[in-house]
């Protein structure tokens, strides 16, 4: 267990399990106990079932106290110090486990290291210790609850505030919360901590808790306009809810009047100021006062170094002022820049909110489009066909009717395509008044309307929304998102957006779908990476122990030969026309709609883990989409296809107006009836030519370390897969001296390892054929290998990819040496079989691997029998012995 929140995690199942006990405030063993009801069956059997709280929300109550009673209330630095005794285990927990940091350590020790964390900015920036030193630099408490989307984070606010009145209640002399500070930035967030004021008390606290805690407790919230905020000073038992806008320390600025005085404007200055901190100054009246912030990602956000800043100085002043049992943080992911904050003191997933029902399902339910930015309005048509044929019917158990968010980038995006939402509702029998628009424009009608979507008698099934919609906003009848355009926003936009329509309800079994381009999905596959790093990978890249090695090229001065394709190709040359400009004589014929082309591709994405790979989403369908094609004006047409074979532009125009009368022709049709003018005004001669392509499987200089002289390069890899490192091997196990054409080999995964090392027994067995294998798959630098193949991604982005092995054969006599036959193996996990073996035979893929695999293919096409290619499809583990059958046929020369 290397993160505080496992150990912290094991320590309070240990504590439920013997009930709760504390001696000191017993108390808290009857609230805690009361989350808990026994209920009988209908067999008449006994079970306990949860009275209010889900499990989540119940779990971090009880590490919230566990903390405050078992722990003392400890500052995360010390909670550390006892979770984590030992120098080596903290060092880990902490993440200072790089080279250079251990030799800190060991010259300064821990707390050296620690301190130097706290005050040395380029240590900090180097090692990327910026959440660290957020935790260190803090002179209070202060503990991070992380509870993925839709756990409920603002009920949990209320249960701790709730348990924490009453047993300051119970114990009047006890150092228990008074007062509660909720806030948050943004306006948008403000509207669902209202829940705050629906919270079912009584389903929390035992019943002789709750009267006392009815009677006393005062929820307060901030309004715009207002000077102060709306409590008594040094009372008691309040919360007040705002943002961090309202409830900060800040100076607004005062503009100079004519005539004014220097005496005057310091007044006035004064006087600004006095009105700007009235409401932190009467928070800070406040006795024993916990504050809580609701999205806590905002203060260790992306822009740390300003709204960080700001909330921090609030946050000091007040622990200054007043007496401050803790901070209270709640966010959605335990992640700041990949790091995991230290100050996470309980991790609740969004798998595991998926597994256990908290959210609705998403299995198979992203569909993500690829097609040209012109055909936005038909996918946004799509969209909404395809909603309305799933969810037309679809609605809550208490009766309100599935809903679609659509989210634009900017307010001209959703004007251009709101008319393209209402027609196509139009085609399906359904009127505009279910369109609902929210934006920053939005007239206080929208905006009322927006904030009973939850009412089963609202009317509106669509929401078209411009920064909107995102964090805060609950509407468990929110069925599905679609994301039109890219969308070019930080703090995980993308990735709040798709999944707003994750609520769930009691009693729905009905799925969620999430509609997106794949431009936002390679953005939501990485702020799901990003964001839920660690349900998928348990432990981020960086956290990971890492230990080095150093790769040595084997033979420099005889490095392997390199792979010689000769291949014959077709070289045509056009010749110019004798008279070019003639359009007389040309016959045109209209080309018919063999409704081949594809404007627009569907495919249907699941979350989850994926082998081998960094990515979340896992692709499981695709679908071709029929689109209304685009059409061209003629004289457009005319212009282009006379300036490109030199023709008349007029007459050109004329013979396109035979073939379409109404004035604009198929864009798709432009090329076919550019052939035919090609076919009969231009002149080719066709040729051969033989092409002879070197490939350099070692490129010598590239490996070389000028600063040692050495042929050799360094790597790091996880202490977890030192096991995939495999060294030169002695001359009693590898006999003819096959591979390591440098060492070690470092191998990717468990069977590339099996195949490498079941191939030499073979090779050493039957070695007459056999020039040599080479592991390729782990050298990727262009300056170190020639070996590998360009393919382009969903993007249409060029990628490099260099497949795993090369066996190559010793060449026919009196050939060059390189020149034998090769077979380009490559491994890959059997989880792609289905996919990558279709793709190839229609020749054609969607997915990645599918397209690095025809890159690879293409390698073999240039000379077939000279170069072939096999692809073992393999479950995790050693490689079976008949995986291995082309592999050990080829060597034998089959």
């Amino acid at each position: 267990m290397d993160h505080l929140h496992q150990m912290l995690g094991a320590k309070v199942r240990e504590w439920r399990e013997v009930g709760y006990p504390c001696n000191e405030y017993p108390a808290i063993t009857e609230i805690l106990e009361y989350q808990v009801q026994t209920e009988e069956v209908s067999d008449g059997a006994l079970v306990d079932t949860l009275r209010f709280l889900r499990e989540p929300q119940r779990r971090a109550l009880e590490t919230y106290w566990y903390l405050r009673l078992i722990e003392k209330t400890p500052h995360i630095s010390d909670l550390y110090a006892q979770m984590f005794p030992s120098i080596s285990s903290r060092r880990n927990a902490l993440g200072l486990t790089s080279a250079a940091l251990q030799d800190i350590i060991l010259d300064e020790g821990l707390d050296g290291l620690l301190e130097r964390v706290r005050t040395d900015d380029e240590l900090v920036r180097e090692h990327g210790l910026d959440s660290l030193r957020e935790t260190l630099t803090l002179d209070y408490p202060s503990y991070i609850f992380a509870l993925a989307m839709g756990a409920g984070k603002t009920i949990l606010i209320g249960a701790i505030f709730a348990t924490e009145f009453a047993m300051a209640i119970e114990y009047p002399d006890g150092e228990f919360v008074e007062n509660a500070l909720v806030f948050a930035p943004g306006k948008t967030i403000i509207g669902s901590l209202r829940e705050l004021a629906e919270v079912p008390y009584d389903e929390i606290l035992p019943p002789r808790f709750y009267k006392r805690f009815a009677a006393s407790f005062k929820l307060a919230f901030t309004r715009d306009g207002d000077p102060d905020v709306p409590v008594v000073r040094g009372s008691s038992f309040n919360v007040v809810v705002t943002n961090t806008e309202k409830i900060r320390i800040q100076k607004q600025p005062v503009r100079k009047k004519k005539g004014w005085t220097q005496l005057q404007m310091q007044t006035e200055e004064q006087r600004a100021e006095e009105i700007a901190n009235r409401r932190l100054q009467t928070i800070a009246s406040l006795p024993h006062l916990a504050i809580f912030s609701d999205e806590a990602h905002h203060t260790y956000g992306q822009d740390v170094e300003k709204s960080l800043k700001r909330v921090r100085q609030t946050v000091d002043y007040l622990a200054d002022k007043t007496r401050l049992v803790c901070v209270v943080n709640t966010t959605g992911t335990p992640y700041y820049k990949k790091q995991v904050l230290k100050d996470v003191v309980i991790w609740y997933g969004l798998a595991e909110g998926i597994a256990e029902g908290i959210l609705k399902e998403v299995e198979d339910s992203i569909l993500s489009y690829r097609f040209d930015a012109a055909a936005t309005s038909e996918f946004v048509r799509d969209v909404v066909l395809d909603f309305f044929d799933g969810y037309r019917d679809v609605a809550l158990p208490d009766g309100a009717p599935a809903k679609l968010a659509i989210y634009f980038p900017q307010t001209n995006d959703l004007e251009e395509l709101r008319p393209v939402v209402e027609a196509t509702l139009s085609e399906i029998g359904l009127g505009p008044a279910v369109v609902l628009r929210n934006t920053s424009d939005s007239s206080q009608e929208e905006i009322d309307a927006f904030n009973r979507l939850n009412d089963p008698d609202s009317p509106h099934r669509v929401i078209l929304l411009v920064n909107k919609g995102t964090e805060g906003w609950n509407c468990p009848s929110l069925f599905a998102c679609a994301l039109a355009r890219k969308l070019k926003t930080s703090n995980n936009f993308v990735l709040q957006a798709a999944s707003r329509c994750l609520r769930q309800v009691p009693g729905n079994n009905v799925r969620a779908r999430v509609y997106i381009s794949d431009e936002n999905r390679a953005t939501l596959d990485k702020q799901l990476q990003e964001t839920y790093g660690e349900t998928l990978g348990n432990l981020t890249k960086s956290e990971k122990k890492k230990k080095t090695a150093v790769l040595h090229l084997k033979d420099p001065a005889a490095p392997p030969p390199p792979l010689i394709v000769t291949f014959t190709r077709r070289v045509i040359r056009r010749l110019d026309s004798e008279n070019g400009s003639i359009t007389d004589g040309l016959m045109l014929k209209r080309p018919e709609d063999d409704g081949s082309a594809e404007a627009m591709l569907r495919t249907t994405y699941s979350v989850g883990e994926r082998a081998g790979t960094k990515s979340v989403l896992r692709a499981v369908d695709d679908i071709p989409l029929d689109v209304a094609g685009e059409t061209t004006d003629l004289y457009k047409a005319a212009t282009s296809l006379a300036s490109t074979y030199r023709l008349d532009a007029l007459k050109t125009r004329r013979l396109l107006s035979r073939l379409y009368p109404e004035g604009e022709m198929p864009a798709d049709h432009l090329p076919a009836v550019a052939a035919q003018i090609e076919e009969q005004t231009c002149r080719y001669e066709e040729g051969e030519e033989t092409v002879a392509l070197t490939i350099e499987i070692v490129k010598p200089e590239g490996w070389l370390d000028e600063k040692n002289g050495e042929y050799a390069t360094s790597i790091s890899y996880a202490e977890d897969r030192e096991h995939l490192i495999l060294n030169l091997l002695p001359d009693s196990e590898n006999p003819h001296g096959f591979g390591f054409h440098y060492h070690p080999y470092n191998f990717d995964s468990v069977p590339e390892r099996s195949f490498f090392t079941q191939m030499l027994e073979h090779l050493n067995l039957k070695p007459d054929l056999v020039e040599d294998i080479y592991f390729t798959g782990a050298i990727t630098d262009p300056k170190k290998t020639d070996f590998f193949v360009e393919w382009r991604d969903a993007a249409n982005k060029n990628r490099r990819y260099t497949p795993d092995f090369i066996i190559r054969l010793k060449p026919e006599e009196g050939e060059p040496e390189g020149s034998g036959r090769c077979l380009i193996v490559e491994i890959k996990s059997e989880q792609y079989e289905k996919t990558v073996t279709e793709e190839m035979a229609r020749g054609a893929a969607t997915s990645d691997e599918g397209r690095k695999a025809l890159a690879v293919k293409s390698l073999e096409d240039l000379q077939p029998g000279k170069i072939e290619y096999e692809i073992i499809f393999a479950p995790a583990g050693d490689l079976v012995r008949s995986k291995m059958k082309r592999a050990r046929e080829f060597t034998e020369g089959r």
